[in-house]
Order: C-alpha cells, then sequence, then structure tokens
C-alpha cells in the first residue's frame, strides 16, 4: 500500500471496484498543460502573473478567487507540474488541524529530501482564523508554496495577516467561447455530436452559467443515453434538470446582485433595474430584504426630488405583505420601476451626512435664548423666548428669525439640485435666502 498525498494509505491500484469505476467526463477532459485551461488567459498567458511565474520556474503562494469551475484546481496542479513541484491536494471541507499539521510534516520531508511541495487548499475561506494563521509559519519558512481556490471575496474571508503574504488572482466566470470550446473537446472525446440542435447547443452553454464542470456534467448526462434525433430547446430543458441560480444570500451573491440593483436604479435604467431584481427575487432571495433596501434607496438617491418614492415603496411593502408570494412581487416591480424612472438626488443623503458631523463638532452649543421656551419667571428674566417672532403673523408667513447657537455660523448642509421636486424647493429657499438678507 502507497502513501497518498494526505499522508495516509493510498488504495491498492490492483482493486477490481476502483479499476472499474468510469472516469468523470469532467475528469477525462482535464487539461494537460496551462496552455491548455480556457477562458483564464489574463493569467496564464505570457503576461499574465501565472504565465509570468512559470516563466522564471519561481512560485509564489497565491489565492485563486473566482465562481464555481472556473479552472481553480486544474490551474494549481498544472502549476505544480510546470515547475516541478509536488501537488498536496487538501480540501477545507474534509480537513481539519490534524489532517494540516500531517501535510505540513510530509512537506517537511520532501523539503529535505530536495522536493518542494504546493499546498493546494480548496474552499480555502471554510478555514476560521486560527486555522489560517496556522498557515503563516511554514509559507514563510518556505515548507510549502500556498495556492488556496475560493469563491468567495478574499477581503472578507481570509485573514489580513494571509492575504499579505499570498498573491490574489481573479479567475473569469467562463465565456460563451470558453463554454463552446469545451463542448467541442467533449464531443472530440466521445467521437461524436451532441444529439441537439444549434438553439439548444446555445441553451445548453446559457444554462452553464460560466461553470465549466456543470457543463460538462449536463454533456456526459446527453451522452449517456441513446437520443433518436437532436432535441430542441425545449425538449432539452425537459430532459436536462433545471440548474438553480449560483446565489449564497449570506454572501458575496448576495451583496454583489444588490449592489447591482443599487447601481442600474441610480443610473435610471429600468430594464437593468428589473433584471437585477428578478435575478434575486428567482434565486430565492427574501423579498421584504430587497423592500427594505428600495425604501433606503428612496431615501438616499431619490429624496426630495421626488417625494413620492419614499410612499411607493412602502406602498409596494404593504401590498407584499398583504397578498404574499408571487402576487406581491408585481407591487416591488412596481416601485423598482418608479425609482428607476424617477429624478435622482443624494441631497437629503449627503445632508445628512454633513449635519451629523457638524453636530458632533459642535454638540454642546445651546441654541439662541430667542427661541428657548420660558415657563418660568427666571428663565424670562435670563431672556429666554425675548425677541422671538412667530411666523405666522409676519408677512407671508416668515420671519427671518436667526436658529444657530450664538458660537455658530449659519450652515448650508441640504443643496437640493436642479431636477425634480427640489427644482422648486430650491427656489423657495432662494426666496427665503434673500428675505433674510434684506432683513439683515
Amino acid at each position: 500500500m502507497a502513501a497518498d498525498l494526505f499522508g495516509g494509505e493510498a488504495p491498492d491500484q490492483r482493486d477490481s471496484t476502483a479499476a472499474a469505476a468510469p472516469v468523470p467526463l469532467a475528469e477525462r477532459l482535464r487539461p494537460h498543460a496551462l496552455v491548455d485551461v480556457v477562458g483564464q488567459e489574463h493569467l496564464t498567458g505570457a503576461e499574465g502573473a501565472i504565465g509570468r511565474m512559470v516563466a522564471a520556474g519561481q512560485l509564489a503562494s497565491i489565492i485563486l478567487w473566482g465562481p464555481p469551475g472556473t479552472g481553480k484546481t486544474t490551474i494549481a496542479r498544472l502549476l505544480a507540474e510546470a515547475v516541478g513541484m509536488r501537488f498536496a491536494p487538501l480540501s477545507a471541507v474534509f480537513s481539519g488541524v490534524a489532517d494540516l499539521r500531517q501535510a505540513f510534516a510530509d512537506a517537511e520531508k520532501m523539503a529535505a529530501a530536495g522536493k518542494r511541495t504546493l499546498l493546494f487548499v480548496d474552499e480555502i475561506h471554510r478555514f476560521n482564523r486560527a486555522q489560517q494563521d496556522g498557515f503563516l509559519p511554514y509559507v514563510e519558512r518556505g515548507t510549502v508554496v500556498l495556492v488556496g481556490a475560493t469563491t468567495e471575496n478574499p477581503s472578507f474571508a481570509l485573514n489580513a495577516a494571509l492575504l499579505s503574504r499570498a498573491q490574489v488572482l481573479v479567475l473569469n466566470r467562463l465565456g460563451e467561447e470558453a463554454l463552446a470550446t469545451i463542448v467541442a473537446r467533449a464531443e472530440a472525446e466521445a467521437g461524436q455530436p451532441l444529439p441537439v440542435t444549434d438553439a439548444a447547443r446555445a441553451a445548453l452553454i446559457a444554462s452553464a452559467d460560466g461553470d465549466g464542470r456543470f457543463l460538462l456534467n449536463q454533456v456526459e448526462t446527453l451522452f449517456s443515453v441513446t437520443i433518436e434525433k437532436p432535441l430542441d430547446p425545449a425538449e432539452l430543458a425537459q430532459f436536462l434538470h433545471r440548474r438553480m441560480p449560483v446565489y449564497d444570500k449570506d454572501r458575496d451573491g448576495h451583496y454583489n446582485l444588490i449592489s447591482a440593483l443599487h447601481k442600474a436604479l441610480r443610473g435610471s435604467d429600468p430594464q437593468a433595474s428589473l433584471y437585477w431584481l428578478a435575478r434575486m427575487l428567482v434565486a430565492g432571495e427574501e423579498p421584504l430584504y430587497v423592500l427594505r433596501r428600495l425604501v433606503r434607496f428612496a431615501s438616499e438617491d431619490i429624496g426630495l426630488a421626488d417625494p413620492q418614492a419614499l410612499v411607493q415603496c412602502l406602498a409596494a411593502k404593504d401590498a407584499y405583505q398583504f397578498l404574499g408570494s408571487p402576487e406581491g412581487e408585481l407591487a416591488i416591480v412596481q416601485a423598482c420601476l418608479y425609482l428607476a424612472t424617477a429624478p435622482k438626488s443624494n441631497a437629503a443623503y449627503a445632508a445628512q451626512k454633513a449635519a451629523w458631523v457638524a453636530a458632533r463638532e459642535t454638540g454642546s452649543l445651546a441654541p439662541p435664548a430667542n427661541i428657548l421656551n420660558a415657563p418660568t419667571k427666571l428663565m424670562k428674566d435670563l431672556g429666554y423666548g425675548a425677541g422671538y417672532s412667530y411666523d405666522h403673523d409676519a408677512p407671508d408667513g416668515f420671519s427671518g428669525d436667526n436658529y444657530w447657537p450664538d458660537d455658530m455660523a449659519p450652515t448650508q448642509f441640504y443643496r437640493p439640485v436642479d431636477r425634480g421636486f427640489e427644482k422648486r424647493i430650491a427656489e423657495r429657499l432662494a426666496w427665503w435666502d434673500e428675505r433674510r438678507r434684506t432683513k439683515d
């Protein structure tokens, strides 16, 4: 029995059960050289970070960040082969502290024998902070070159100490051309074309959502049965199970999509806004979460440019709670479209931030005496309320009195934009400002 990469015993190669097990298509089609990896040429090409490392024959520790099925494991294995290093894979899903210790011990033994180790850690973000810290001394001493793979944003998923010792390389979601190349390779491996029409082939590639592994699994399913005539898109959809969108509601997918929705709304693009809204709801996002974000948007990015925006969002919330899904989702769509097509202003948002800063810096200043109530004789004797002008008794309902602390100059926090209802507000403020100047 031979030792495997985890330090245990590898299965006997003569085991008939293992020998008879079919090798999945995705495994048979793994590239044998970095040049064969599709869709990541910005990294593996001659001018890419990985291409330059291989050309120099020196690897630095790296974190491969990208969606599922984009080649992270394959790239790591080929990197080790390209520079003559031992490839030691670990999965953070199935490994613990004991596995890490064994991996480091094996790497030290191999280093003593003159063989360096590339330690590949799949789903590295699943290790906790303490476990991540455990990599540091071995990386610093050069016992291992660490290549971690993650689908999560390393800025949040990995600790700063580990990130400071590794270069983050971003893998692209596989595009249509790369996925088409993968299908062509599968057909060459099988020695036959896919039993689908051209339209169904395009639908199959689109359904992969950038995941090469998923695409190959679907292709393998098609090759595993006898199909009399090529399937059209509708027949293909019935034959293959439906792929659910990749969307972790508490991780990057969640924040990326809500960010996309917010930006599309701010950019006044109702079509894109509706698309990102649909992406979230179809993927299973909680509708009330989306509604909360729309309510926030109504105040942050529209405000008084269209005061009805906030009303529309709150009405949509009430309608959804009254109707439930799916009927109530139409109210969310209506609110989304209203926000996307409304005039935009962040004047209220900017005013809040500026006013909060001023309040923190001048928190102990008292209001001017003329606007203080004087319920007692002592307070009246101290000048509370003296000289206060009741605005409703003034001409045009405007007195122009001072409402600022005596030791603070009037400050302009709110600056309405020249759009929507705020254009009228700006005109009103300018008129009041002119009346104040005249009074002074």
